[in-house]
């Protein structure tokens, strides 16, 4: 600003000079005249921005100030009703209220201690206990051999039957275990576990073959429950040895593509120890047979100590453990009371079974349980399937599959 005062002046004198005839000297005087004017001004200018600021600071400082002494004022109050507060007595409620929590801890320890030295000392051996929850039954070795299995198979001479699970405390029909048994000389029927194969090698062969019928023919019943108007949930059991196999994994997918309609009806069982030992191609397959809409029920389950939302999410829909687990020995299987358990997991959408009931009584301590389904031998024994599940004439789901 002062640079364009001095040109401004030197400007003038010189327009004095050129123009209006003044000496040199005047016009000197001239442009001098001008330029401390000019100064002047611009100096009275600044000087009052500068005094404006510091105005504007006074001002600032000033709240500052204001809001910092109501707050000494605020802090000042909470003080001097801390101060009169009389916090003795409710030091010494506290100190006793600790007391307390702390003996009551000192007696819940005890208590549990005391709960798992007689657990110990009373606890039956690992077989015994084994033996009270149940070994899976295709775990045991058949005593049919493999050959007269073959020759069954090649013969037509394994028959499907159905045994009931019923809702408590109703006893409605609410699903189907179907229950493959075999014809052997003398006109009896042989149990699954009397002729079931080991899978190892040829055995291995004939379990995905019994698989594989009994797959068709519960697709084949299912269907047919259907078209009669009264549909049927089946639970068919399952091997890995078929899940691990793909030419026999190819075949059920294609049975189950071709019956999309009635999928939901289908459950397919495994056993809770073929379960966690399931090999990863083994678990795709299994996932391959969720997505076409089929769910999954763990039979013989030793534990009920689950993750309950995965398996929810990998299609298990039911889990099934036996009577004389949960009701003699609940601590065994789940760290939940038994009258909650089954509440908690049905928040998954997962049905539990209770299965080897033999007594009115073994209901009765269910009911009381809140266990809604239940099946066993004072349940209901398994036998034919209906008459209208029975018809041989359709052959629609063999056509299927050869194509």
């Amino acid at each position: 600003m002062l640079i364009f005062v001095g040109i401004c002046g030197a400007a003038l004198g010189a327009a004095a000079y050129f123009a209006l005839g003044f000496t040199p000297i005047e016009a000197g005087l001239l442009a001098l005249v001008i330029m401390l004017g000019g100064v002047i001004i611009e100096e009275r200018r600044t000087r009052r921005r500068a005094f404006a600021r510091l105005e504007r600071g006074v001002e600032e400082m000033g709240h500052l100030l204001a809001t910092d002494a109501k707050a000494g004022q605020v802090l000042s109050q909470r003080v001097n009703a801390l101060a009169d507060l009389d916090l003795g007595p409710r030091l010494d409620m506290i100190e006793a209220d600790m007391s307390v929590l702390g003996t009551v801890v000192r007696q819940v320890a005890e208590a549990v201690s005391d709960l798992e030295t007689a657990q110990a000392a009373y606890a039956p051996s690992p077989k015994e206990n084994f033996d009270a929850i149940g070994e899976p039954q295709h775990r045991r070795a058949p005593t049919i051999a493999l050959d007269e299995v073959k020759r069954a198979l090649d013969e037509g001479r394994l028959v499907h039957h159905s045994r009931p699970i019923l809702t408590l405390p109703q006893r409605k029909i609410h699903a189907f275990d179907m229950v493959p048994r075999l014809h052997v000389d003398g006109g009896r029927l042989a149990e699954p576990p009397e002729y079931m194969p080991i899978p190892t090698g040829e055995g291995t062969v004939v379990l995905r073959r019994i698989d594989r019928i009994c797959a068709e023919e519960g697709i084949r019943i299912v269907r047919r429950a259907r078209l009669s108007g009264d549909p049927v949930r089946l639970l068919i059991d399952l091997s890995p040895a078929s899940l691990g196999d793909k030419p026999a994994l190819d075949q059920t997918l294609t049975l189950l593509a071709a019956n999309r309609a009635v999928n939901s009806d289908i459950v397919f069982a495994l056993d809770y120890e073929d379960w966690t030992s399931l090999s990863r191609p083994q678990s795709d397959g299994l996932a391959s047979l969720v997505q076409q809409g089929v769910s999954v029920a763990l039979r013989n389950a030793t534990t009920l100590r689950l993750d309950f939302a995965s398996l929810a999410e990998k299609g298990v829909r039911y889990i099934e453990t036996t009577a004389a687990a949960f009701l003699k020995s609940p601590a065994t299987l789940t760290d939940f009371h038994s009258s909650d358990i089954n509440d908690y997991i049905k928040r998954f959408g997962i049905n539990l079974v209770v299965t080897d009931l033999e007594t009115e009584g073994e209901i009765l301590a269910l009911l009381d349980d809140g266990i809604k389904l239940a099946r066993g031998p004072v349940m209901g024994e398994a036998g034919p399937l209906r008459p209208d599940l029975r018809d041989e004439g359709d052959d629609s789901l063999r056509r299927a599959a050869a194509r």
